[in-house]
């Protein structure tokens, strides 16, 4: 346990002093070491016992002047203890107030359940695309390690219904389910979707059989880590160039090339455009590599003449300015509002 700065002197002063006390009645009394601490401590405690042999003149002066310096050192030593603890309460209580009032102001934001080592990457990904988020850990140390990160985090089981309330989950944007345990996942997507049937939920799973059952319990979509892992390793030998421009494109945040996903908003000027008329491609020098669109199905590679509609999702690949400019486009009240 790690002792307050401000505690260190005071404690050091006591040492100081029971080490003075032993040698003091060893070289003024002559006694052993045994005996000497014994007439030390129960000194400095004064706790009256008596003196434990005959003390010359010479001792009860050292006596009188050990219990003098004792005393208001051990009377120091414990207010600062008790201000300490009661100060470490207070702001226990403010920083639990502090945080819930910063969960009540959340919206749009993305629960993590589980703080591993997914959790973590997963807020390291959101954090950088300033997406809001919050975690839900039951471990204390994890909990610090946040607290310190400025994360804002809840302590508590995210199986529990009053925890995912506690964390906002009815103005949530999404949960992301990621604790070691299968059957608990399948749980709090469970419990998560009966809170909120809108919600966006995504989670782990260890093997296909729990995919099954977390797709049931309400999850939109489900990754198995060790078979995505798999799968990755794979291209990495049989394509690696494939596979080192995508990892670039995807993760690597120095990469010149994006890949993005953007929404097209109702009211966006490319809607009923084909792609040729759009003059994406020529203009804002980004390529559409796929299209979702509204009804769920996927363009892979959509032709030039495909045509832009209402809540599409174009997949395009480009430049983060360009990016941004075809976002813009795309959703023009968004961005009205946000200026």
């Amino acid at each position: 346990m790690n002792v307050p700065r401000k505690l260190l002197f005071p404690i050091i002063i006591f040492l100081i002093l029971l080490l003075s006390g032993i040698f003091g009645y060893m070289y003024l009394e002559g006694w052993d070491l045994l005996d000497s601490l014994y007439m030390t401590i129960i000194t400095l405690s004064t706790v009256g016992y008596g003196e434990v042999r005959e003390i010359g003149p010479g001792g009860r002066v050292f006596t009188v002047l050990l219990i003098i310096f004792g005393v208001s050192i051990i009377t120091y030593t414990v207010s600062l203890v008790v201000e300490t603890l009661i100060a470490g309460e207070i702001r226990s209580v403010l920083g639990r107030r502090k945080v819930s009032k910063k969960i009540k102001s959340l919206r749009d934001h993305y629960i993590i359940c589980g703080y591993g080592r997914i959790g973590s990457i997963i807020c390291k990904g959101l954090t950088r695309k300033a997406i809001p988020l919050m975690v839900i850990e039951k471990d204390e140390q994890v909990l610090e390690e946040l607290e310190q990160d400025k994360t804002l985090c809840l302590q508590g089981d995210a199986a529990h219904e009053e925890t995912l309330v506690e964390a906002g989950i009815e103005k949530a944007k999404g949960l992301v389910s990621v604790v070691s345990s299968d059957a608990e996942n399948v749980y709090i997507c469970l419990t998560a979707r009966g809170l909120n049937p809108r919600l966006y939920i995504l989670s782990r799973a260890e093997d296909e059989a729990s995919e099954r059952k977390l797709l049931r319990a309400g999850a939109n979509k489900v990754i198995l880590p060790y078979m995505l892992g798999g799968r990755r390793m794979v291209q990495a030998i049989i394509r690696p160039t494939v596979s080192d421009f995508l990892e670039s494109a995807v993760h690597d945040q120095s990469f010149e090339l994006a890949i993005e996903e953007l929404t097209v908003g109702a009211d966006s000027s490319l809607v009923n455009q084909s792609l040729v008329d759009s003059d994406i491609r020529q203009e804002m020098d980004i390529i559409i590599i796929g299209i979702k669109q509204k009804a769920g199905t996927m363009i892979f590679n959509p032709s030039s003449q495909t045509k832009i509609q209402s809540d599409d999702i174009l997949i395009a690949m480009g430049r983060d300015k360009d990016l941004e400019r075809l976002r813009r486009v795309l959703t023009p009240s968004v961005n009205t509002v946000s200026v």
